[in-house]
């Protein structure tokens, strides 16, 4: 479709994204003086609210889920009521519905948007929702719509079934199968405990999985948040999170090693049609592999504004990282040292003070 003739909505900032980051983002904006629909615009591309976590497993309940933060204004305990058995993906989606309407943030939705492109002093951001022109963006897209699986040699002849965490629904899915779970992150020791009550497991990690003993306080987070920052304020990609942090040893992990579930395997070499084979000539049958390898971060949209180095990463810079060096007027929050649901709340803010005063945009 010809969108160069067609007019364009002009707006001072467009937020794309409605997930933790960009709710964020749009609540300080308003609190800065900027109205929603006249001066700013939130744009998500789900069918409702909830970001991400309107599509988590079913069995992610409010019990077994790593922590729900506050947005900032409004407690989530005070509107997720006190089941713990409650779906994360109802719970979530409920709360930042009532967020939306509390706040009056006006998100449009659902408004897929497809390319971001350069307009001289103006940024053009393309959308099926319709063309808006805006002087700055902040991007919280988030990673789950861009799922990672590795490119191992023979992945494309296996015969049974694969699949990305982002697709995972129910343990109960693989009775009576082998199920190969590939990963060492947070996720993947979840299902791994999930899949492993109901059938039998193989574990493997591309490096050895580092167990966090003890608490993880407001020192070692900060201290892990700049080892991400630093990062990305020299270019490279975000590491992980659990890179940096580690797996904490809750109960449900010392269960795990109590069972003897714990047990894990170097990462294989190759893919065979049965399953996957090792360096040293070692072979396993399987019946389903497991991705649990992560997201990257959604950015496509923005490629036309080539943030990227030649080394694949973005440099970032300002109080938080959330400032695209080498185009200021573009934010990036929930990316790299902001990925984290707290670290999402005061990339919000961040981005949000910074770009209006990098506008001059007046404050109420």
């Amino acid at each position: 479709m010809d969108t160069s003739s067609r007019l364009a909505l002009k707006l001072d900032i467009v937020v794309i994204g409605a997930g933790q980051a960009g709710l964020s983002s749009a609540y300080h904006l308003k609190q800065l003086g900027l109205q929603p629909g006249r001066d700013f615009l939130v744009l998500d591309r789900a069918p409702q609210p909830g970001g991400a976590w309107q599509y988590r497993w079913p069995s992610l309940t409010l019990s077994t889920v790593n922590r729900v933060h506050d947005l900032p204004g409004l407690s989530f305990a005070d509107n997720a009521g006190g089941d713990a058995s409650v779906r994360a993906s109802v719970a979530v989606p409920h709360y930042f519905a009532a967020y939306e309407e509390r706040f009056g943030l006006d998100v449009h939705r659902p408004a897929s948007v497809n390319v971001v492109c350069n307009r001289g002093e103006r940024l053009r951001v393309e959308s099926d929702r319709g063309l808006f022109s805006a002087r700055g963006i902040i991007n919280a897209t988030g990673t789950w719509e861009k799922p990672f699986i590795p490119d191992y040699p023979g992945r494309e002849s296996f015969t049974g079934r694969q699949l990305h965490t982002q697709q995972f629904h129910a343990a109960e899915d693989f009775a009576g199968q082998h199920v190969l779970v590939v990963g060492g992150g947070i996720s993947a020791i979840q299902l791994l405990d999930q899949i492993s009550q109901v059938t039998r497991t193989t574990w493997v990690t591309r490096t050895p999985p580092r167990f966090r003993e003890g608490p993880f306080d407001q020192e070692a987070g900060r201290a892990a948040v700049k080892l991400v920052e630093d990062r990305v304020r020299a270019g490279l990609s975000p590491n992980s999170v659990v890179s940096v942090t580690g797996l904490p040893l809750s109960p449900a992990i010392l269960a795990m090693r109590e069972r003897g579930v714990l047990q894990r395997q170097d990462m294989f070499s190759e893919i065979t049609p049965t399953g996957v084979r090792w360096a040293d000539g070692r072979s396993l049958d399987v019946d389903v592999i497991l991705w649990c390898t992560g997201f990257r971060s959604a950015l496509d949209h923005l490629a036309p504004l080539q943030l990227r180095e030649e080394s694949g990463g973005i440099t970032m810079t300002g109080r938080l990282a959330t400032q695209v060096a080498r185009d200021p007027r573009v934010h990036l929050v929930g990316y790299g040292p902001s990925a984290s649901t707290i670290g999402a709340n005061r990339a919000g803010a961040a981005a949000a003070r910074a770009l209006t005063a990098f506008l001059e945009l007046p404050a109420s």
